[in-house]
């Protein structure tokens, strides 16, 4: 795939997703980590669900650790691997507070050194919280990348390093969320949405369905 057609086809996304963004329900910097944190192999609605709850009555390093292990894991019980989640939160917020005068730090490099957080999760939170023209490469990202041929690789580093050199410029920033939302709505997996594709015709997928 060359480079003009890489630039039509976000040009076409970002006029279908005019407002490309998170569906995670958040109002902070420490919000936004601790959803992406329940997110890994969990949906964002029941995600969503579950931070109502506990954001009502506990969103900051500072609470969340006088809720305790417990009163933690009794919000984040509906979400898969909870029992781990819940012990890398409470990690993450003592390193928060002892680290980082309980902020959330805007460096991959700082982020990466948290309990839970690797670099997918650093990336969200650089581009998502921070601005940063950062793409985390998940499962949606990943598939589309190499479906469409967008960005070809063997592996999410590949991919995602691949993506930071393509992307063109004035899409960087959105790029994340306008591949995601396009992956989780219309790229699907099993059966791609074809016909109701805005990037059809420029796509590489050879198995474009009718």
């Amino acid at each position: 795939m060359n480079q003009n057609k890489r630039q039509a086809i976000f040009d076409r996304l970002s006029v279908a997703i005019p407002d490309p963004a998170t569906e995670l329900n958040y109002s902070s910097p420490f919000e936004l980590l601790i959803a992406v944190v329940l997110s890994a192999q969990a949906t964002d609605k029941g995600v969503n669900k579950a931070t109502t709850l506990l954001f009502a009555v506990a969103n900051t390093p500072q609470t969340i650790l006088a809720l305790g292990l417990s009163g933690l894991k009794g919000y984040i019980k509906t979400i898969g691997l909870f029992n781990t989640k819940g012990e890398n939160i409470i990690k993450l917020c003592r390193q928060l507070l002892e680290n980082h005068a309980g902020e959330v730090p805007k460096t991959r490099e700082e982020l990466e050194t948290l309990a839970g957080v690797g670099r997918k999760t650093a990336n969200v939170i650089l581009n998502t919280a921070f601005g940063h023209p950062t793409i985390a490469v998940d499962t949606h990202i990943f598939r589309i990348s190499n479906r469409t041929g967008i960005a070809p690789g063997k592996n999410v580093l590949e991919v995602e390093r691949k993506l930071d050199k393509w992307v063109p410029k004035q899409h960087k920033k959105d790029a994340h969320h306008l591949l995601i939302l396009h992956g989780r709505y219309t790229c699907i997996a099993r059966k791609p949405r074809c016909q109701d594709c805005v990037i059809q015709d420029l796509c590489d997928f050879k198995e474009k369905t009718s």
